[in-house]
């Protein structure tokens, strides 16, 4: 039996996993392999599933939990991909507040279904910018020590640790990120790319398919600091529907998400520690669609993906990840959409709103230590 190739690309939140798992399975299909998505998250209505299924390629979504905690989920969503078009690739996004994911998820796949899959060096993704700020190289705001922590771990257990973004650094800022995650974390490889244009890919491609997943044994992880440290963060995902009359949804989704910035700049004397806001909006019909993003409160919005068409009807998630209270999250954001549609003079449909703080993770596997392959 044939075994496919689970390929996981973790990192924090705002570190552009989505986009580099897009390029990645862009690359595959390029070469003729069957590629099968998995995005991940805590409650449903997620712009990344959105993201990825407009690609074309098949695509499961895991809401309610992590991998970790949903393990036996993980395991159905692979089968039920394998029904629909038996990927040769598997590409998978943990949470980006998940961490631990050599014992909880990729040493029980490799133990309990090595017939199945074989399982590629883990991948932790890294914005430069909050990764020169956490390590201490760059001065600005980050996020709180427990916070950090899991953002710690998640570098610690990285196989692969691979700077995204690289052109926003020069190249002296850049190659002293490099050395100083290697003396950090001298159990990964450290590799630099740019999901937008490519470089850097060919490297990491290689490296991902050539090489064994390591030998190292699960780090130790403190799970109460572990879940203080999600707790901290603020969670709100919403979904609606818009409509009237032909309207710019690339001018509505940018200037939603700018107004929507600067409220949330302003909401406090300190502001808020956004770690990653995303919205998008698709037309009832066709296969058009519109993303912005932004992954830090003193960053701006980029719209990765624009409509073609002025649109009458659309389909509109949000989803924000901020160290901050939920329900205050909530009511601006809300805010902020109400008076948006007030403003182009559209209807607007709440169809989900979900406010909340990851709980506690409870992993359905915790399998300590690696056997040599």
């Amino acid at each position: 039996m044939l075994t496919a190739h689970y390929i996981m690309i973790g990192g924090f939140l705002g570190a552009g996993k989505t986009t580099s798992i897009l390029r990645l399975a862009q690359h595959f299909s390029s070469l003729g392999k069957r590629v099968g998505l998995i995005a991940n998250d805590q409650s449903q209505g997620l712009v990344d599933t959105a993201m990825l299924a407009n690609s074309g390629l098949p695509t499961e979504e895991i809401s309610g939990g992590c991998f970790c905690c949903k393990f036996n989920s993980l395991i159905e969503a692979c089968e039920s991909l394998d029904a629909q078009s038996k990927p040769e690739i598997y590409l998978a996004e943990p949470v980006g507040s998940c961490t631990d994911l050599v014992a909880t998820v990729v040493t029980p796949l490799q133990q309990l279904h090595a017939d199945k899959y074989q399982i590629a060096p883990l991948s932790v993704l890294v914005d430069p910018i909050r990764a020169q700020r956490f390590l201490g190289l760059l001065t600005g705001k980050t996020f709180s020590p427990k916070v950090n922590y899991i953002y710690d771990r998640q570098l610690e257990e990285a196989d692969l640790i691979v700077i995204n973004k690289s052109d926003l650094l020069q190249s002296d800022q850049l190659q002293t990120l490099v050395s100083t995650l290697e003396q950090r974390y001298p159990k990964a490889h450290v590799l630099t790319v740019c999901a937008r244009t490519g470089d850097g890919f060919e490297q990491w491609l290689e490296t991902l398919t050539t090489s064994a997943k390591s030998n190292h044994n699960s780090m130790p992880v403190d799970y109460q600091l572990y879940a203080e440290g999600e707790a901290l963060l603020g969670w709100v995902n919403v979904s609606a529907h818009i409509r009237g009359a032909e309207f710019d949804g690339n001018q509505f989704l940018l200037t939603l998400l700018e107004n929507l910035h600067e409220s949330l700049v302003n909401h406090s004397k300190d502001s808020v520690a956004i770690a990653h806001l995303k919205g998008t909006l698709i037309p009832d019909v066709g296969n058009d669609i519109a993303i912005g993003n932004l992954v830090r409160e003193d960053s701006h919005v980029e719209m990765s993906y624009q409509l073609d068409e002025l649109l009458e009807f659309g389909d509109l998630i949000l989803n924000l990840r901020a160290e901050a209270d939920p329900e205050e999250l909530k009511s601006v954001t809300l805010k902020s959409l109400r008076n948006a549609c007030q403003a182009s003079r559209l209807s607007l449909e709440e169809k989900h709103v979900a406010a909340f703080r990851p709980a506690p993770p409870t992993p359905t596997h915790r399998i300590s230590s690696v056997s040599t392959l």
